[in-house]
């Protein structure tokens, strides 16, 4: 046995595990087994961690709307929904399936990370610079919340990634397929609008921008982007443009409010991503000259993708500034794919290896160790309770469903409340019902009163909620319902966390 053999043996796992994720004979073979246990560890944290809770309402809806739309939801449009339907068609409805899609979504984008990160980074800053990415919330604590904002991550990370190999290469392949997936982003949210404008910035402001306009190129993109919207564009236009409305006034302020919402935003995006930054610095100790170059890039590739990465991140704050909307810092999950690149691809940073495999070891445990810690979590979750009825809903649905039965030998068909209520509750029926949000119908626009009177309705809301309770005590009096009262509060680990009342009616098919 040679030197080099003996060496190899003592190293330790990370060791060895970092020589193959820079051997190309063996990364992204390796990168796929690691992915896989973060798919694994990740999602049955949300299991276990949050089983002391139901889903959020927010994944709720979008469990809600795949059952109800086509080509728009109510308020955002339909890709999130699509997803949810297509996914149940073949897995069980269960809390942890949800969980397993949601980290999967997340996940897909770390791997297009890790394969952008392979075109412009040498392999031991790719390695460090995705086993950073993988530490932000964005792709494991957040990402447990499927909804409209989470659903984007894996669309932007594709859309810059073909968007780039189009701007490089104008090959027509990677044209289309970035047009398509900006189509597809387009379709998980209209904020993907700050995209398409960075990446068109990044374009514009690259020297490279002659050869690529007079090519076919951009015009392809935009043709398949542009085919992929139309079917939506076509239904919003014929429906009132519930969508664009919503994305205008759901998050309207005032013009002060705006100025200090923007300037939140952007310190809380520096805030999730500093962990990055100081472990990256640990690792490379860069000189001021090397943080000068990461900032301010010479090269014009670097610099378009410093533009590509900031730019609708800073088009967001102007834009919500000018528009008097606020900003949710949170909005910003999807915007982290070229962070790896950014950080790392200045040829005067140099990485010390071991503070490199001393992060990727992070990088791994950190999932089992909050696997590890799941358990007990949930037991906190527990006692300190959780907002919004959360702990309740499937309890909520049960207690509806007996409630029907006990009155009506039809088919639940409708199932109206407040939002949190009707939506957290739907997935835990046998056969989820429409939804009808009591207090803001507008959400809702699948059932009228011309569907109530035909097939029924079970309202149910907590007696602390008057908006609520009013509606429920409305509809009764109008359609001759029964109004029930129950007390639910949810066992676990032996003890019950606060009870809480809710009022249910009872109005079956005339």
């Amino acid at each position: 046995m040679t030197l080099a053999d003996t060496t190899r043996r003592t190293r330790n796992p990370f060791e060895r595990l970092f020589a193959a994720l820079v051997d190309p004979a063996r990364c992204e073979r390796t990168m796929l087994w690691l992915l896989a246990g973060y798919v694994a560890a990740w999602s049955a944290y949300g299991a276990i961690a949050k089983g002391s809770q139901d889903l959020h309402f927010d994944i709720g809806e979008m469990f809600a709307w795949s059952h109800q739309i086509g080509l728009s939801a109510p308020t955002h449009p339909p890709l999130g929904a699509w997803l949810v339907r297509l996914w149940f068609g073949v897995m069980p409805a269960q809390d942890w399936a949800f969980y397993l899609l949601a980290i999967l979504v997340a996940t897909v984008a770390l791997w297009i990370a890790w394969r952008i990160a392979g075109r412009y980074l040498p392999p031991e800053k790719r390695v460090l610079g995705v086993a950073l990415l993988s530490l932000l919330p964005f792709y494991n604590f957040h990402a447990l919340k499927y909804n409209a904002s989470s659903v984007l991550t894996p669309f932007w990370a594709a859309t810059t990634w073909w968007f780039l190999l189009s701007f490089e290469t104008r090959r027509a392949s990677f044209a289309a397929l970035a047009g398509f997936a900006a189509g597809a982003a387009m379709l998980g949210k209209y904020w993907s609008i700050f995209l398409l404008a960075g990446l068109g910035l990044a374009a514009l402001t690259d020297p490279r921008r002659s050869a690529y306009f007079r090519s076919g190129a951009p015009w392809l993109t935009i043709a398949a982007g542009a085919a992929v919207l139309a079917p939506h564009v076509f239904w919003i236009a014929t429906h009132g443009f519930t969508t664009v409305d919503f994305a205008f006034t759901a998050h309207a302020t005032s013009l002060a409010r705006a100025a200090a919402g923007s300037l939140y935003f952007l310190l809380s995006v520096l805030g999730y991503i500093a962990a990055p930054i100081v472990l990256g610095a640990l690792a490379t100790l860069p000189s001021i000259a090397a943080i000068k170059d990461t900032l301010a890039p010479v090269g014009p590739e670097r610099r378009t993708l410093l533009i590509a990465f900031a730019a609708p991140l800073l088009l967001a704050a102007l834009v919500a500034v000018a528009a008097r909307a606020d900003l949710d810092p949170l909005w910003s999950m999807s915007a982290m794919t070229l962070l790896p690149v950014v950080l790392f691809s200045s040829p005067l940073l140099s990485v010390n290896r071991t503070a490199a495999v001393n992060i990727l070891a992070l990088a791994i445990v950190l999932p089992l160790v909050m696997l590890a810690a799941s358990p007990v979590i949930a037991l906190v979750i527990h006692r300190q309770g959780v907002p919004n009825y959360a702990s309740h809903y499937r309890l909520i649905a049960q207690a509806v469903d007996q409630a029907w039965r006990a009155q009506s030998d039809k088919p639940l068909r409708i199932v109206g409340g407040n939002r949190p209520v009707v939506d957290g509750s739907n997935f835990y029926f046998a056969a989820p019902p429409a939804t009808f949000v009591v207090t803001e119908p507008a959400r809702t626009p699948w059932v009228d009163q011309a569907r109530i009177e035909r097939e029924g309705i079970a309202i149910v809301c907590p007696r602390v909620e008057p908006g609520c309770v009013k509606e429920l005590n409305a509809y009764a009096a109008r359609y001759g319902g029964k109004v029930e009262d129950v007390t639910l509060a949810r066992k676990f680990f032996g003890t019950s966390d606060t009870p809480v009342d809710y009022q249910i009616a009872i109005i079956p098919p005339r």
